[in-house]
């Protein structure tokens, strides 16, 4: 039997049907005898903990919150305790909202892993826009960095600047485990949010991470983005991580990509 290769770590909190969702597409498209699945509950009390302890072939872990702790934080500190039990080669993080499509997706992210200065595989953004908006955006990218060259302003938090990194986000990243450890890196370094700390240290080391195409990555995978938000909205409203304006966007965002899955 094969040993596992990688740990696939999936936090949880309060979102039992996504969650479901989630782990059933995992499963499916997912060679377990080479990936070991570790769910971290984090502090959910509903009905998704009851549900991940009829698993078998996962290993749960729970987390106990702390109080008024920014969602950021509760999320970075639940992989920081499900990394505890990793001890495979390689270490994935994913969201309760990162759907599964294809049963090479693994292989996918894997393979820039053959090159062993590569540190880490994964995305910045993995969102759906369209092709024009997506233009847009790039365009006033570039002309913001344009003009503030010309005018000489440095205090700016343009995304891929200075005061804004590029880093591979937690809903999908793959990371070596030995360069975590033997670095002494955690997801929850500086309170910043997840695999931020992770991926600038690993750069600095004089390791590369690549950044797969968004175009590329939605074909092994779907990212619903801010999930655990939309659908606990009295929660997020209250602490202000969350706009009305996003509900309903989200909850559209999350029936088109079930309805695509033809779930």
């Amino acid at each position: 039997m094969n040993s596992p290769k990688v740990s696939i770590l999936v936090p949880n909190y309060r979102t039992q049907k996504l969650t479901a969702l989630c782990l059933d597409l995992l499963k499916i498209h997912t060679d377990l005898s080479l990936a070991r699945v570790i769910v971290v509950d984090n502090d959910s009390k509903d009905d998704s903990l009851e549900y991940l302890r009829s698993l078998d072939w996962i290993t749960l872990v729970t987390r106990s919150a702390t109080a008024n702790e920014p969602a950021h934080i509760a999320h970075a500190k639940a992989l920081d305790l499900a990394f505890r039990e990793v001890d495979t080669e390689f270490v994935l993080s994913i969201h309760t909202d990162t759907l599964i499509l294809r049963h090479d997706w693994l292989d996918f992210l894997l393979m820039p892993m053959n090159d062993s200065s590569v540190a880490g595989v994964g995305s910045w953004k993995l969102e759906h826009r369209p092709l024009f908006r997506r233009a847009l955006k790039t365009l006033e990218r570039h002309s913001k960095l344009g003009l503030y060259s010309l005018i000489g302003k440095q205090d700016h938090s343009i995304e891929g600047t200075m005061h804004n990194p590029y880093y591979l986000r937690s809903h999908c990243a793959l990371f070596r485990t030995d360069l975590i450890r033997s670095h002494e890196l955690g997801f929850a370094d500086n309170n910043e949010n997840a695999c931020k700390v992770i991926s600038l240290e690993l750069e600095k080391a004089g390791y590369r991470l690549v950044y797969v195409r968004q175009n590329e990555l939605i074909k092994y995978i779907e990212h619903v983005d801010h999930a655990t938000m939309f659908l606990n909205p009295e929660e997020f409203l209250q602490t202000g991580e969350l706009k009305k304006r996003h509900i309903k966007r989200g909850k559209a965002r999350l029936a088109r990509i079930t309805a695509k899955l033809e779930l």
